[in-house]
């Protein structure tokens, strides 16, 4: 029994071996480089000698601050006002490049909101960084319930044996088997501003009343165009696990519940949904993932603009690690990407575990 056991062992390691070599050479060595790089100055082509800079990159992009700007009064202790009747407050560069705020020499504002009579501003050592993290994140928070919901409801529709299923199964599944590339540059030509079939459709179907709208070169509405893109090009690889889920149910349950008088939703919420637990989990961790590593579509389409509106983490990454031959600064993004990543990753399996 022990020689069987060794020879069975033997046979795993051998299969394993070539895919755990890739995995390693690939994957787990280039993330250690990553931590290593994210703690020195180092770039692309650079005469100078690349030097130990310890945390100094990951305090440039994480850096923030509230600053209160409190309105300017005369000596009186009037409230100053310009012509408009709007208060005035002291500028933001006063604070921002004074030898008297070291803490916050070449931080930018980010956003402000009015408190008050003051104004408070969040400033930002690297604002486009925070934008691409704001960003990203909301991609995922309006992407994985959509996706996945809409993936479930096509998964449902699909579960019947009728005549012609398979072609709506293929229809469905066709946009995940086309490049992504090829798809962001067929969406691209749909959201053109000027003769884009989206504004065609829209317009034809208010008679001509509907405005035409550049979807992807405003700001309101780029990051937006980017989501519906991706929830379409994605939602028939979903919908095949939760196909492949639906088919692990016994018909037995279906079957005593239809005897119990159980409605359809009754049917969906105390049979349908109890045995594709493992299924959601897996979609919502997959879905969750792809959100985050979000750069194709934003490549093609966007460049992360207009203003900035689209920039993720992944995208910011890629363009300073090789478009501005920062390898520190896009290492530092990668290894804040993946703290992220993971912790949300045991998040979602806390949340998800056995009750």
């Amino acid at each position: 029994m022990a020689s069987k056991l060794t020879l069975s062992n033997r046979a795993g390691w051998t299969f394993v071996l070539p895919g755990f070599a890739l995995i390693s050479a690939f994957i787990v060595l280039p993330f250690f480089f990553a931590i290593g790089l994210s703690s020195t100055n180092q770039r692309l082509l650079s005469p100078n000698p690349t030097q130990f800079v310890g945390l100094e990159n990951y305090q440039q992009l994480l850096g923030l601050a509230v600053v209160t700007l409190e309105p300017e009064r005369d000596d009186a202790g009037e409230m100053l006002r310009n012509e408009a009747g709007e208060i005035q407050y002291p500028r933001l560069r006063e604070i921002t490049r004074s030898e008297a705020y070291p803490q916050y020499r070449g931080m930018r504002e980010w956003f402000r909101w009015q408190s008050g009579e003051n104004v408070m501003i969040v400033i930002a050592s690297d604002v486009v960084f925070m934008k691409a993290l704001v960003n990203t994140f909301l991609f995922v928070l309006v992407v994985a319930p959509v996706q996945g919901s809409l993936a479930l409801m096509l998964a449902l529709l699909i579960n019947h044996k009728v005549r012609g299923i398979n072609l709506f199964r293929t229809i469905y599944f066709m946009p995940v088997v086309v490049s992504i590339v090829v798809v962001s540059l067929l969406w691209r030509f749909i959201y053109d501003g000027q003769n884009g079939l989206l504004n065609s459709i829209l317009q034809a179907l208010t008679f001509g009343l509907f405005q035409p709208v550049d979807w992807l070169g405003n700001p309101s509405t780029a990051l937006p165009a980017v989501m519906a893109m991706s929830i379409w090009q994605a939602v028939g690889f979903h919908m095949v696990i939760w196909l492949a889920g639906l088919q692990t149910i016994s018909p037995t349950l279906y079957e005593a519940a239809a005897i119990e008088g159980a409605s359809r939703w009754q049917t969906f919420r105390y049979v349908t949904w109890p045995g594709l637990r493992n299924t959601a989990v897996l979609v919502l961790v997959v879905i969750t993932m792809q959100g985050f590593a979000l750069f194709a579509q934003i490549d093609v389409m966007t460049n992360g603009g207009p203003l900035d509106s689209t920039q993720t983490l992944v995208f910011q990454a890629v363009e300073r690690g090789y478009g501005k031959q920062d390898i520190s600064g896009g290492s530092t993004i990668s290894v804040i990407l993946f703290a992220i990543v993971l912790a949300i990753s045991l998040i979602q399996r806390w949340l998800t575990r056995e009750r």
